[in-house]
């Protein structure tokens, strides 16, 4: 028998269907977080595959302990998943944070962590009703601070934040 996560909200963009994990999204889970992109979402080549394949069930399990998680944004025209973002809040992380990850090389630049956190950030603010969201990014990730950027992020430079040297960008909520 095979768990699956039920009452969990389906997200819609132009181009993306988002939705909870589902056993077929660890395969490319994994190899996303086996390469050396995924060294910034708790991956990593040297973490091995057992390494790569707790932090996915990290991130799955996520919405059964906290009611809301990562979704997996699954291209619509080839139903492919292409990328994971969505709200993670562990317990030693001062706010919810809005995280993203791109799985492929050749899915990268196609504007899909775009599309899928500007839908998951109306979802938070609207839906869930979070007071605040904040994404925390190492400030050699440059590609991601770009992204928060684009989505209209500003930098807290006085937010509490899980790992001394992370940038906070705050999507919503008092800049302090």
């Amino acid at each position: 028998m095979t768990a699956t996560l039920t009452n969990t909200p389906v997200l819609e963009t132009e181009r993306l269907i988002l939705r909870a994990p589902i056993p077929s999204d660890v395969a490319p889970w994994v190899a996303f977080l086996l390469s050396d992109r995924g060294i910034w979402h708790g991956g990593g080549p040297e973490n091995g595959e057992g390494g790569a394949w707790r932090v996915a069930a990290t991130f799955a399990g996520h919405w059964v302990l906290n009611g809301f998680g990562l979704f997996v944004a699954v291209d619509k025209a080839t139903g492919r998943p292409v990328a994971s973002a969505g709200p993670y809040h562990p317990p030693d992380f001062p706010e919810i944070e809005l995280g993203w990850s791109v799985w492929s090389d050749e899915d990268q630049g196609k504007g899909y962590a775009s599309e899928a956190a500007k839908a998951i950030i109306a979802h938070c603010r609207n839906d869930l009703q979070f007071p605040s969201l904040v994404s925390y990014i190492a400030p050699e990730n440059t590609r991601s601070c770009a992204l928060a950027e684009r989505l209209g992020a500003v930098l807290d430079t006085s937010a509490k934040r899980p790992h001394p040297g992370d940038l906070v960008y705050r999507h919503f909520g008092e800049v302090a």
